[in-house]
């Protein structure tokens, strides 16, 4: 891996399966290992504009989040339905919600922090 930050969700692969009783597979799904400044900026503008916005429903604030993570920061490797329909809503584990995971990755973006969490599976890996 190289020496750029990276940031990572976890899917449920086997949603369907889970639902009957399988154990869930993970995939971790990384984001993409050059992130410009350009979509940092972008990052940066889209908290301000979506994240303390009042006027807008909370539909809209994940819609245009995950709009811009599935294409920016992960590049196409995950879409909107997956986001929707395999990140699991109350959390992983004992970890945070679906929405945390998703403001964590979009602060990445925006400032290169990564979650405590990335830190220390990379960590393990070296």
């Amino acid at each position: 891996m190289s020496k750029l930050k990276r940031e990572k969700i976890e899917l449920i692969k086997n949603p369907e399966g889970v639902n009957k009783g399988d154990e869930p597979e993970i995939e971790k799904v990384w984001t993409i290992p050059f992130i410009s400044f350009g979509v940092s900026r972008e990052a940066v503008s889209l908290v301000n504009d979506v994240l303390g916005n009042k006027e807008l429903s909370d539909d809209d604030k994940n819609d245009r989040i995950i709009d811009f993570l599935s294409e920016k920061a992960f590049g196409g490797k995950i879409t909107k339905d997956d986001i929707y329909n395999r990140l699991p809503g109350p959390g992983l584990n004992g970890n945070v919600s679906a929405q945390e995971v998703l403001e964590d990755v979009l602060y990445f973006v925006a400032s290169g922090q990564q979650t405590d969490d990335t830190k220390n599976f990379l960590a393990g890996k070296k």
